[in-house]
């Protein structure tokens, strides 16, 4: 499947270039995008990289990880049958899906990154995408989003009078859009072709590089269930403090009310937003304190142990630049040669039987493919319409109620060599075209009067 969108996203770019005119724009980008996949992409991934797979290290040594996922264990069996509830994927994709979640989007990379690195090592078939990949792809894709901070700040820039208004309406898109992720993905699962029992064998075992390494692991015991070391008494002390410490701050942030600092919120929706506005920015300095503390006191060599993760986020960041450099060549060609200003007039009659405005066409069809394509595109619409139109509104909605799903399928299946898709993408792509859906239809009633 991956092998057709690559080279049907190429073929359509080209073609469309000679009748168009546009080859010599679509050799630059594609020129430009594959040296943007490596210096702007990759490069800066992997200090990001070493950083969380350091931290995600301390907390898997110091048994943090398990304990975590016995507290999500009846979501996680359900929507993960396949995976163990103790394995230390679960924990991943649970970090993977808070970062989300929180608009962390620095964080959420790498932590997904380590999940999909963990789930290939109870992979049987190499090569091609488990049924709780493609699930954990689709949820990651379409993942509920209490603060679309990137939107709110373009809307806060070009001076709009209320830019945290759309923080309602993209929650409600996205937690409408997960649902249908994991329906979608879930059925799609048990159609003949995408059933894993149909999925033939990887003849060379060695076309997949991450699985061969994790295969010539020595099996690690559970920190959970080992023999718990114990490091100095004061670092539960310290620990305690340092929560503490870190609900002080959420409090002050979240209720400055309660404080005299500023006025009580008019509505239950201003006082949630000071809520999700305070837990956001402390969400990251709490983990790098949190995490090395609570490893150091569990007896773990916190210095010696992140490097070692830190080892792992490097060669994983690394791993995935050609398949970067090859997803995002093909979507500049494609879009360099105006060949979605074609797909926009065909699928056009489509979108007008969901009542999507022909104005949102643009920003439904870049979203899946390029983050600064729609970025610009929503930008544009900001100019045209104003910043706190229903339009702008709509369009702000839709940009942080989806992601860039095609990066996501390069970077994630492509950093544990992943070849066969099965049926992620389509998963992917409803699910982004029922967060667009859900995002109309709330922008309407939320912001029409």
């Amino acid at each position: 499947m991956l092998n057709l969108i690559w080279l049907a996203l190429l073929l359509s770019g080209v073609l469309v270039a000679v009748f168009t005119g546009k080859l010599d724009a679509v050799g630059q980008g594609g020129l430009n995008a594959a040296k943007s996949a490596v210096m702007d992409l990759a490069l800066p991934l992997v200090g990001v990289m070493a950083l969380w797979l350091g931290l995600m290290r301390l907390a898997e040594k110091s048994g943090l990880i398990q304990r975590l996922g016995r507290l999500i264990r009846p979501v996680m069996l359900r929507l993960f049958p396949d995976v163990p509830s103790d394995h230390p994927a679960i924990g991943a994709m649970m970090m993977n899906i808070s970062a989300n979640m929180l608009g962390v989007s620095n964080a959420a990379t790498p932590l997904g990154l380590k999940a999909m690195t963990e789930l290939n090592r109870l992979n049987s078939k190499p090569g091609v995408a488990t049924n709780a990949m493609c699930t954990f792809l689709a949820i990651n894709t379409a993942s509920i989003q209490l603060i679309p901070a990137t939107a709110i700040n373009l809307l806060a820039i070009n001076g709009s009078k209320n830019p945290s208004a759309i923080v309602g309406s993209t929650l409600l898109s996205t937690g409408f859009a997960t649902i249908c992720a994991i329906i979608t993905v879930k059925l799609l699962q048990r159609v003949g072709p995408f059933r894993w029992e149909n999925q033939p064998e990887t003849p060379d075992p060695q076309e997949n590089p991450a699985q061969t390494e994790s295969e010539e692991e020595q099996p690690k015991p559970d920190p959970a269930q080992s023999p718990q070391k114990t490091g100095p008494s004061w670092a539960r002390c310290a620990l305690l403090a340092l929560l503490l410490i870190f609900a002080g701050a959420f409090v002050s942030k979240a209720f400055p009310y309660f404080f005299g600092a500023a006025p009580w919120p008019s509505d239950s929706l201003s006082a949630a937003i000071l809520v999700l506005k305070a837990l956001s920015p402390i969400a990251v300095p709490f983990v790098l304190t949190f995490f090395p503390l609570y490893a150091f006191g569990s007896g773990v060599p916190i210095y010696s142990e992140f490097i070692e993760g830190a080892k792992e986020g490097f060669q994983t960041a690394l791993r995935i630049i050609p398949y970067l450099v090859a997803m995002l060549v093909a979507i500049a060609v494609f879009r360099e040669s105006e060949a979605l200003n074609f797909l926009q007039l065909l699928l056009g009659p489509i979108f007008g039987v969901l009542q999507i405005p022909n104005e949102m066409l643009p920003m439904v069809l870049m979203r899946p493919l390029s983050g600064s394509g729609s970025l610009a595109v929503l930008s544009d619409m900001i100019k045209h319409f104003g910043p706190d139109s229903l339009l702008t509104y709509t369009a702000a909605t839709i940009y942080g109620s989806a992601e860039t799903t095609f990066y996501v399928i390069a970077v994630y299946f492509g950093s544990v060599g992943i070849t066969r898709i099965r049926h992620a993408v389509f998963a992917g792509l409803l699910a982004d075209l029922a967060g667009a859906v859900a995002a109309v239809f709330v922008c309407r009633l939320l912001f029409a009067g």
